[in-house]
């Protein structure tokens, strides 16, 4: 799936991000946002799980300017 598709899907799903937006990040960036959308607009309860991408921090901060 090229960018574009992906774009389209997450906008499918997320009708607030615009694709100015998105188009901003790379692709892998954007298969993991629309990989967690899938996984919040499909079955939610006991058994659904959500695994965090070991690539992104589970905690950030931000400093003043």
């Amino acid at each position: 799936m090229n960018k574009q598709e992906t774009i389209d899907l997450i906008r499918q799903r997320n009708q607030s991000a615009s694709a100015e937006f998105l188009i901003r990040f790379d692709e892998r960036t954007l298969d993991a946002y629309l990989r967690r959308l899938s996984t919040i607009c499909n079955h939610r309860g006991r058994s659904s799980r959500w695994v965090r991408d070991t690539n992104s921090p589970a905690v950030t901060t931000r400093t003043a300017a």
